[in-house]
């Protein structure tokens, strides 16, 4: 720019005196006499120099135009180019607030911008939960390039969602409904989201970016597949094809059939706790009512009741927690940690009703009203029904995909194949285990175990499901455990317990590892490097285990093989569970096998 502005300073002048010496030539061109014209040139004046000396003039003036028009221009490009650069920040900012929080339908036409999606893409991912953005990265993994869509009918980016019904409730920001910021038990803050917005391309980006990248498109859902086209068809009508295709749908909460059949007062009392929305709305409810009634005593019930029942100490809020089993946990645990685990929620200050079957749910005097089967009533202002999953499998019909019977889901090989460009991962995919047979998983870690495999297997892996995904809870921050294979309270058990001491706790195992969601998957090459130790300490008596729980390890068994372990109150020795479970061997003496825990340290 320096320079530019150097030469325009030496011709402007000349430029000046050019266009000068030009007019004066002009006028004296009209001016001489015919006669001199037609002779030829006398003491050097001729037509000949008087047209050269007017050509010589058009040039330094046209040389003068051209320089002045170049400097302007450059000088508007530079302004462009340091307004455009002083204009990301505020771009990105506003980019990722636009994918965050989606402008809602029926926002001023005048500021719509309208969507030119890509009509085919490599890659396309069917949900935006765990599964899919563990599939993306994968992809992109194993191919830099990658272009990969995801298409979610939820508004939100992927997110992970055991915060949902554990941190998020403990954290003492009023604002964290907004944030969605949450405190882990090692004290470490972090958001739900996997990725903040930056990380994605914009779905119109995704053909014309040069290194490709994941983009996710929000509030649109796939409802019909053409699998011998290989393309969606969107809810607006939108067509998309696909090369390679991930179902990843997860799953819907059930509902109780007496609330479904019941009246729109009790619907609208009632949550499905699934999604971020359910988090705000459940968190919003909770205080401004007297009391709530959590419906079902599995995971997801036995955390809110947890979460909600410490905070009932603050706010006077009553929580109710009831379930047809007869303590929490019942179809996982054996049934003396079930009590165990009950008597722990009662602790939390939840009244627990066990053996509750509900009859009816009616809305009577501004309250519901539960009726079960065995006459007791309960009257509450707000119910929660965590009563399991249902599979998401909207696509089966269209797509001409087979649903298991028996698990439910669609039914995949040990690849994650359901067809030869179609994959299945996380809820709902029903899926073939090469040690411990058909299975279907609903747990957070699983959903990162197989869509990392969906994805490896979508660039070309053709591996099989080798890697058992654990899962973990945790009823606050005091008592947590983890969880690998088939755990069915209906099998044999054999547990070991230790007493417990300050360290084996959720919060003291995140603070000495570093991590606060244990959702990060070992690998095969972690757990086959790791080498258990053996404890020289003896193992506990039954009368000691009728006693003290604080930690252990309970193993469950089918035909005398461990298929299952369950870790309570045990850290960080989950590759130790996985060898075992791999090796798929019987055991004589499962009190040795829990020496490799090293539970009776101190």
């Amino acid at each position: 720019m320096l320079k530019c502005r150097s030469v325009w300073r030496r011709l402007a002048p000349l430029a000046r005196a050019s266009s000068t010496v030009c007019r004066q030539n002009a006028r004296r061109t009209v001016r001489e006499p015919a006669a001199h014209m037609s002779t030829g040139p006398t003491g050097g004046g001729g037509r000949e120099n008087l047209l050269y000396f007017a050509m010589v003039g058009t040039t330094f003036i046209g040389a003068g135009i051209y320089v002045y028009r170049t400097l302007k221009e450059d000088k508007e490009r530079y302004q462009d180019r340091i307004n455009e650069i002083a204009s990301r920040p505020q771009k990105a900012a506003a980019k990722e607030a636009t994918l965050l929080h989606p402008e809602p339908q029926g926002a001023a036409e005048s500021v719509a911008v309208p969507h030119k999606l890509p009509s085919h893409t490599p890659y396309l991912l069917i949900g935006g939960g765990t599964a899919s953005f563990a599939a993306a990265r994968s992809i992109r993994a194993r191919d830099p390039g990658a272009r990969v869509l995801i298409v979610t009918d939820e508004p939100d980016l992927p997110y992970m969602r055991p915060p949902l019904s554990k941190e998020l409730w403990f954290s003492d920001d009023p604002s964290v409904t907004e944030t969605l910021r949450f405190k882990q038990w090692n004290g470490k803050e972090r958001s739900i989201y996997f990725q903040p917005a930056s990380f994605y391309i914009s779905a119109e980006e995704l053909d014309s970016a040069e290194n490709g990248g994941v983009a996710v498109l929000t509030g649109k859902k796939v409802v019909h597949m053409d699998v011998r086209g290989n393309k969606v068809k969107l809810d607006d009508d939108t067509e998309i094809s696909y090369d390679k295709c991930l179902i990843a749908t997860g799953g819907v909460p059930r509902n109780l059939q007496v609330i479904d059949r019941a009246a729109e007062d009790v619907k609208s009392r009632t949550t499905l706790f699934r999604k971020i929305e359910d988090f705000k709305s459940l968190d919003k409810v909770s205080r401004n009512i007297e009391s709530i009634t959590i419906i079902g005593g599995g995971f997801l019930g036995s955390e809110l009741a947890c979460a909600l029942g410490r905070r009932s100490n603050e706010s006077g809020l009553e929580v109710v927690q009831m379930y047809p089993e007869k303590g929490n946990m019942g179809k996982v645990l054996p049934e003396y940690l079930s009590n165990w685990t009950t008597e722990k929620v009662k602790r939390e200050g939840v009244k627990v009703i066990t053996e509750a079957l509900v009859k009816s749910v009616t809305f009577k005097d501004d309250k519901l009203e539960v009726q079960l089967k065995d006459g007791r009533k309960v009257r509450t202002d707000h119910i929660v029904a965590a009563v399991g999953l249902e599979p998401n499998i909207d696509l089966a019909k269209s797509a001409g995909l087979e649903v298991d019977p028996d698990f439910g889901g669609y039914r995949v090989n040990a690849e994650l194949q359901a067809r030869s460009n179609i994959w299945v991962a996380g809820d709902a995919a029903c899926f073939y285990d090469i040690r411990l047979g058909r299975r279907r998983v609903e747990h957070h870690d699983h959903a990162v175990v197989s869509g990392r495999l969906a994805g490896e297997n979508m660039t070309g892996a053709n591996k099989p499901y080798w890697h058992q995904s654990m899962f973990w809870s945790d009823l606050g921050p005091d008592v947590g455990y983890e969880a690998i294979g088939i755990v069915d309270s209906s099998l044999p058990t054999v547990g070991v317990f230790a007493k417990a001491t300050e360290k084996d706790t959720p919060k003291a195992a995140t603070e000495k590892s570093g991590t606060g969601i244990r959702s990060e998957s070992e690998t095969e090459e972690t757990a086959a490097s790791t080498e258990p130790s053996s404890s020289p300490a003896p193992a506990p008596t039954p009368e000691k285990q009728k006693d003290d729980y604080g930690k252990g390890v309970i193993f469950y068994l089918r035909d005398k093989v461990v298929v299952g372990i369950i870790l309570w109150n045990v850290f960080n020795r989950m590759p130790i569970a996985r060898k075992i479970i791999k090796d798929g061997e019987e055991h004589a003496d499962l009190n040795e096998v829990a020496k490799l825990f090293n539970i009776h340290e101190d």
